[in-house]
């Protein structure tokens, strides 16, 4: 039985990086399950087997690349809990997100590329997992309490710099670690209290931050891997 679910989440991985390929190449609106199946080496009724509509098929998409995004920090933070402080945490992210541009799609709302997919069906779950870790964040004395609108104002500070590029050429000299450091810089003097914290208190709050994403990358994966298709034939 685990062998066949192991073999059928290949399969549905091996559909999904046909997706990836096409939507980052043709954009949302223009791809069909076609130009998928196509693409896979697969029969189109195969892909229904997984999901009941291609846009369910994109979701599970971008719900993998977030997944994976979340292995990526959770093996920072395994390695070295002090990555879970707000401005390596954020600077992280955004290197991560410069190397995928589905994912950098996602943060900017980019809908020529994602079509209508900007929302997804765990979104509720993202804002549990955001609002619990800022609470740590928050608690643990590792981003100030003070701050008016707390999530508004991060998020507004860390998304200029997913953005400025579409918008002037200011940064056109800078390589991607120049604005991760200069984002950490702003998360840094702007937002964390200016006493570090201890190495205990870091990895305490590592230790809630890895159980929280732990619990969403769970939920991803039963998402996107919520059926087990017929097995193919030999």
């Amino acid at each position: 039985m685990a062998e066949r679910s192991d073999r059928t989440a290949g399969r549905a991985d091996r559909i999904l990086d046909a997706a990836g390929v096409l939507l980052t190449r043709l954009g949302y609106r223009k791809v069909t399950i076609e130009d998928i199946a196509s693409q896979a080496g697969i029969g189109k009724g195969t892909i229904y087997l997984h999901w009941p509509t291609k846009e369910t098929l994109f979701h599970a998409l971008l719900l993998r690349e977030s997944l994976r995004a979340a292995e990526n920090l959770l093996a920072r933070l395994d390695e070295d809990p002090a990555e879970v402080v707000p401005h390596r945490f954020h600077r992280a992210v955004f290197l991560h997100t410069q190397q995928n541009p589905l994912l950098g799609a996602l943060i900017t709302g980019n809908t020529e590329l994602l079509g209508r997919l900007k929302k997804h069906p765990l979104q509720d779950q993202d804002a549990v997992v955001t609002e619990r870790y800022l609470k740590t964040m928050t608690d643990r004395g590792l981003l100030r309490d003070d701050i008016p609108n707390l999530l508004f104002s991060l998020r507004a500070s860390a998304l200029g710099f997913y953005l400025m590029d579409s918008f002037t050429a200011d940064g056109a000299d800078l390589d991607s670690e120049e604005k991760a450091d200069a984002l950490a810089h702003i998360i840094r003097t702007a937002f964390e209290p200016p006493e570090p914290p201890s190495p205990a208190n870091v990895a305490a709050t590592a230790a809630e931050v890895i159980q929280a994403f732990q619990d969403l990358i769970s939920s991803y994966r039963a998402w996107i891997y919520r059926k087990d298709g017929p097995e193919e034939p030999a």
